[in-house]
């Protein structure tokens, strides 16, 4: 990031004036740090989809199939016919605004094109010259234009500068969904073979390995078995992690990023030693290695696909009910979409908490518990021995990542399981927090370094608020519940908000779980010394 301006000089470039010229006759331009490389033809092939290339966002040929516009219009047609929400939003907004200032793209960038509205009106134009009388008849007076390659490449700029975090539909009195608008923009790209890499090959990935990162499956219990020997280390038990193990209760799946990138790997021996800890009959799969979901960030129907892998392994391996780790967008899809896409699970129990007997009603449907509701419900009833000093050196704030809050209403077994864990916790302003969270930056393929211009603008609402507690409560942890908030954070406040470091909440969890026959405890996951022994370190 040395090539950055500084972030008072970011902050102030930040130009919030309308251009001179319309919103339809105002260019768009592309320049290194606002858009994501385009999916590299191997991976496009791999998955089958369309038109595949080597091609750049700032070529003037874009090499689109010479029927594109067809195709564009057809595919728009199908989606109206199919999603009838899809219909309802095109028609129902009436510009009133209540989302314009809610992006954390626009309140970075000063780019009306990334209000929320606004975003959608690329794509509401084109529907009202195709699919309208109105605008047929009236044009731009109706507010309708001609598909043209310049509204394509509009379209590819503004759908990828979109984290589908819904910050923006919260506030919208007509409840108009933005990210799935979103999503359809992305559908029809897709189409004529316009889409991201850092996408397109976590899903190529997935539909091959199993997992995002491509991981293959003696891999994955390499790397389950150094986490085994940092745990032995650390509290002198060693853990035994069973994979693709038939007959036990539980299966527990988690994004391949938990175990694979510093600091998720914290996370995931977290959830051994907390599963150690209570004697959870639980297996993994190393065939469903990913819990996270990038087909939402795709298409509806990869989305499916990527869904059901976890279902699939839940029956081959008979488990009874499945726990889920620290997750943005697996989350998102099991919550609103799985019971349309792969649902009911009726061949799954509902769940049932084996320490507690809790029954999770909420997952009556999917069968499926998030490891906050799980171990917060452990708490409540008594079931760890927790040593909350242990943490004393963290002064910690909690990131609500977009799609558990938004998605789930997940607001308060987080924090519940924060404040038995630490003794210092500090809300960020109410405004930037729950419901009303701002995202990463870094979601919905994002997150990548190419990116990183947009990146640290879109990230400057949430920045601003972790700077606010930095400052009033000396803060120098933020939480968060998502994979990849634990990679796209990590920039995200060693630039706005130097000093803070990233955690998930199961590592501090972890740190302060005292088990049975351990031996004295004097570091924390990350080999760091625990408060108290940093002489001895």
């Amino acid at each position: 990031m040395s090539d950055f301006p500084r972030p008072d000089e970011l902050y102030k470039s930040i130009d919030y004036s309308p251009p001179a010229t319309g919103w339809m006759d105002t260019p768009i331009k592309f320049r290194p740090g606002n858009w994501c490389y385009p999916a590299k033809p191997d991976v496009l092939r791999y998955v089958h989809f369309p038109n595949p290339r080597e091609w750049s966002a700032e070529d003037k040929d874009w090499k689109l199939p010479e029927n594109w516009q067809d195709i564009i219009h057809q595919g728009f047609r199908e989606r109206l016919k199919k999603f009838r929400t899809f219909q309802v939003f095109m028609d129902i907004c009436v510009r009133c605004g209540a989302c314009a200032d809610k992006c954390h793209y626009f309140i970075g960038s000063g780019d009306p094109k990334n209000m929320p509205v606004l975003r959608a009106e690329l794509l509401r134009s084109i529907y009202r010259k195709d699919f309208t009388l109105a605008g047929k008849i009236l044009g731009k007076l109706n507010g309708a234009r001609v598909m043209t390659e310049d509204v394509l490449k509009e379209w590819f700029m503004y759908f990828y500068q979109c984290t589908e975090c819904r910050r923006c539909s919260l506030y919208c009195p007509y409840g108009i969904d933005t990210a799935e608008i979103t999503m359809m923009g992305r559908e029809l790209l897709h189409l004529v073979g316009c889409n991201i890499n850092w996408a397109m090959e976590p899903v190529a990935n997935c539909e091959r390995t199993g997992n995002h990162l491509g991981i293959q499956p003696h891999a994955m219990k390499d790397i389950v078995d150094f986490m085994c020997d940092d745990i032995e280390e650390i509290t002198g038990k060693r853990i035994t992690v069973p994979l693709n193990e038939k007959g036990h209760e539980v299966l527990f799946t988690t994004p391949s990023g938990d175990f694979f990138a510093d600091p998720g790997t914290y996370t995931f021996m977290g959830y051994l030693m907390l599963f150690e800890a209570i004697g959870l009959d639980y297996t993994m799969s190393t065939y469903n290695s990913e819990g996270g979901n990038f087909g939402l960030f795709t298409s509806h129907d990869a989305m499916k696909i990527l869904n059901g892998k976890i279902y699939n392994e839940a029956k081959r391996l008979g488990v009874k009910w499945i726990l889920g780790g620290e997750c943005g967008h697996m989350w998102r899809v099991l919550n609103q979409y799985m019971d349309t896409m792969n649902g009911p699970a009726d061949f799954l129990e509902v769940p049932k908490s084996p320490l507690t007997g809790t029954v999770f009603h909420n997952a009556k449907s999917t069968k499926m518990v998030h490891i906050c509701e799980f171990t917060s419900d452990l708490i409540r009833h008594g079931k760890l021995k927790l040593d909350k000093s242990r943490n004393d050196n963290l002064r910690v704030t909690f990131h609500d990542s977009c799609n558990p809050a938004r998605a789930m209403g997940l607001l308060e077994e987080p924090r519940y399981v924060i404040k038995n864990v630490v003794n210092n916790f500090f809300d960020m302003p109410e405004n930037t927090i729950r419901e009303q969270t701002f995202c990463c930056a870094g979601g919905a393929g994002l997150g990548t370094d190419e990116f990183m211009d947009m990146r640290m603008r879109g990230g400057l609402p949430r920045g601003n608020a972790l700077r606010y507690v930095q400052e009033k409560h000396d803060v120098n942890t933020m939480a968060c519940i998502c994979a990849i908030d634990r990679a796209t954070l990590i920039p995200l406040a060693d630039y706005w908000a130097p000093g803070v470091q990233i955690t998930g909440i199961h590592e501090m969890v972890a740190n302060a779980l005292i088990l049975d026959g351990e031996k004295q405890r004097t570091m924390n996951l990350r080999q760091e010394p625990l408060p108290g022994f940093e002489e001895e370190e």
